[in-house]
């Protein structure tokens, strides 16, 4: 008979009631006190268990976490802590570094107000058990109580030095954790960029050479099938020459797309020159209302005035905003809306173009790759377009970003650089 594994036990997390080790410190420090303490002092030994009760269930309250429970806390503290001294010889008792307590919490917990504060009002408790002292009949050892009373402030005040300096280094500590959050993301950024520059580079070289091969035998099939077409007669003549047709259709679309893939391999000659943002928008929003395949989709537009002359090339930029228009509104409902809107970052370095949708979106799992060359989710599309954007963006020192959520839209960002790199 197999054995049967039985199943491992779960192992249980700590009850928040178990005392924990710093705890054990606290309760060895007050049974010394309550063994110290005459047995006939029962004040005195209900005032030490309270202290004791009170640091071990004020760790267990979440309440006691926030402000308002650690001042309370400091307050019950100083309570207790005058108590047990007033009933232990008051100004001689032995127990005055109880107030320390309170002291160091303050200081572990508080600013250095709230800090100056309560070791004020612990020195202010201790030493109002003066005014119970007939000085006819008691004699007082002003030299002790001095040392008493300074020793307060200094302990309270290196506390806080001690505190304040590790909650500098968790200040730090959590900055230093931000910039590496960010610089991390930077990188990953940085590596996909390097990703596609890479799958680019392969793209291109072979999109040449595949290119400069299809051409030839493309060219010559053309000029045959015109030749067929010429030289036909008869009744059959009509089948053969649609069909003579159809070679030289399909030949021209051919070389269109050949001609598309070397836009995209060949490295784009860019024609700086100051262009203004505004007219280079309305060129290619004009461009797409004359030719738009959905004429019920409104282009809307909202610029700034405040962006400069833009160093850049006028052509290739209209083509980019072109395509994402295009893109936006053939991904719109019948009767929405397309916004396209500019504005100058804050900074005053950059100029940013938004084309803005309400379409169906783009899937999480797709956004990654859309401006990998030959991805599309058209049925029709090449996966051109928005390669050969991004291309034409980061040839001008730019970022393209996208913001979408499948069903209520997208936003293309486009982020330009006011002054053209060096």
């Amino acid at each position: 008979m197999a054995d049967v594994e039985q199943p491992s036990k779960s192992v249980q997390p700590p009850s928040v009631w178990m005392v924990r080790r710093d705890e054990l410190v606290w309760l060895a420090l007050f049974g010394l006190m309550a063994w110290a303490t005459p047995s006939d002092n029962i004040p005195a030994l209900v005032f030490i268990a309270l202290f004791a009760a009170f640091q071990l269930i004020e760790a267990r309250i979440p309440w006691f976490t926030a402000m308002p429970g650690v001042i309370t806390s400091i307050v019950v503290k100083i309570l207790l802590g005058y108590f047990l001294i007033g009933y232990t010889d008051g100004i001689n008792s032995n127990y005055y570094p109880i107030m320390l307590v309170p002291v160091i919490a303050a200081a572990t917990r508080l600013g250095w107000v709230g800090t100056s504060a309560v070791t004020l009002a612990a020195c202010v408790t201790y030493l109002s058990f003066l005014f119970f002292i007939d000085f006819s009949f008691h004699a007082v050892a002003w030299n002790e109580l001095a040392l008493r009373f300074c020793f307060l402030p200094v302990a309270g005040y290196l506390t806080y030095i001690l505190a304040e300096t590790n909650r500098e280094g968790a200040r730090n500590s959590r900055l230093v954790a931000g910039q590496l959050e960010v610089a991390n993301r930077s990188l990953q950024e940085a590596e996909a960029a390097v990703r596609r520059s890479d799958r680019l580079a392969a793209l291109g070289q072979l999109t040449a050479g595949l290119a400069h091969e299809l051409r030839n035998p493309l060219g010559t099939i053309r000029a045959s099938s015109e030749m067929l077409r010429k030289s036909l007669t008869g009744s059959e003549s009509e089948v053969t020459a649609e069909m003579a047709g159809f070679i030289q259709t399909e030949v021209d679309r051919a070389n269109s797309l050949i001609t598309r893939f070397l836009e995209f391999a060949r490295p784009l000659p860019l024609r700086r020159i100051p262009v203004s943002l505004a007219d280079t928008l309305d060129r290619a929003i004009s461009q797409y209302e004359h030719t738009a395949p959905r004429p019920d989709v409104a282009i809307y537009k909202n610029y700034s005035p405040e962006i400069p002359l833009l160093e850049m090339d006028g052509e290739w930029m209209e083509r980019v905003v072109y395509n994402l228009v295009m893109n936006a509104a053939q991904a719109s409902a019948e009767g929405s809306a397309v916004t396209v809107k500019t504005r100058l970052l804050e900074d005053n370095r950059q100029a940013e173009i938004s084309v803005i949708d309400r379409g169906s979106g783009i899937d999480p799992q797709n956004r990654e790759n859309i401006f990998n060359p030959f991805f599309t989710t058209k049925a029709d599309g090449v996966g051109l377009g928005l390669a050969i954007v991004s291309k034409v963006i980061d040839e001008h020192g730019g970022k393209i970003l996208v913001e979408s959520e499948p069903g209520k839209g997208s936003i293309f960002r486009i982020v330009l650089p006011v002054k053209a790199p060096a």
